[in-house]
C-alpha cells in the first residue's frame, strides 16, 4: 500500500482536498493530519500602506524629485 501525501482544509466538519488524488471512488483511507500554517500573501497595496511614511529624505523631495532621481538642476538653478 503507497503512502499518498494532498493538501486538504477542514471547514469543521469534513476535508476537502486540494490537491488532485488518484482514488478509487469510496476508497477507505487511514489520514494523518499534519496542521501548516498558509502561507502569507499580502498584496502589493497593503504592502505599500505598510510602509507608508516611512521613508526619509530632503524636505524639498516632493518639489524637486528630478533633481534627486536624475541629477537635473534645481528649479531656480541655471
Amino acid at each position: 500500500m503507497a503512502t499518498k501525501t494532498v493538501r486538504a482544509t477542514f471547514d469543521g466538519h469534513s476535508f476537502h482536498v486540494i490537491d488532485p488524488i488518484d482514488l478509487a471512488p469510496n476508497s477507505e483511507c487511514l489520514i494523518s493530519i499534519k496542521e501548516v500554517k498558509p502561507k502569507q500573501t499580502d498584496d502589493a497595496i497593503n504592502y505599500l500602506f505598510s510602509i507608508a511614511g516611512t521613508a526619509h529624505g530632503p524636505k524639498d523631495w516632493s518639489k524637486e524629485h528630478d533633481h534627486y532621481l536624475y541629477g537635473t538642476l534645481k528649479n531656480g538653478e541655471s
